[in-house]
């Protein structure tokens, strides 16, 4: 999948200082074998004191400049920073439905994203996630993900 400049440049970024992150949403989704139209790019990053200030280190680099005032959001759970617009969105997230970010961190697998190297919740973990937020459109990826495990 080609990733616009600005999403190209922020995940160089965020390998470049070291962020802990994993990709989940319809990237996540795209890697396992069910490419859909998606409006942003999720991250999810571990929430600790250490991994955030490497975010707020990346945030401003990027040319956010009220980066510094997110830092204890970004340590807390169910909190989501979002910049810019569909479609080339990002999505901060310090929390995933159903799932905790050191499962996910642990079970992740190490791909690339046009080019750059990420990482992705391994399908267990994504289908699990996927289920729990209990959304129409996670709902239905789970319908398609299984269909291209389980062909028939």
């Amino acid at each position: 999948m080609k990733l616009h400049k600005d999403l190209r440049e922020f995940i160089e970024l965020l390998n470049s200082h070291g962020v802990e992150y994993v990709v989940v949403g319809g990237h996540a989704v795209a890697f396992h074998g069910y490419p859909r139209y998606t409006g942003d790019i999720d991250f999810l990053v571990r929430p600790t004191e250490e991994n955030v200030s490497r975010i707020v280190a990346v945030l401003e680099g990027f040319g956010f400049s009220g980066a510094h005032e997110l830092k204890a959001s970004l340590t807390q759970p169910e909190k989501i920073v979002q910049l810019g617009r569909p479609p080339n969105r990002i999505d901060i997230l310090t929390s995933a439905s159903g799932v905790d970010f050191e499962e996910v961190w642990n079970q992740a697998i190490s791909a690339e994203l046009d080019g750059l190297p990420v990482r992705f919740p391994d399908l267990r973990s994504l289908l699990k996630n996927k289920r729990a937020s209990g959304r129409p459109k996670d709902l239905a990826d789970v319908d398609e993900l299984e269909k291209v495990v389980k062909p028939g």
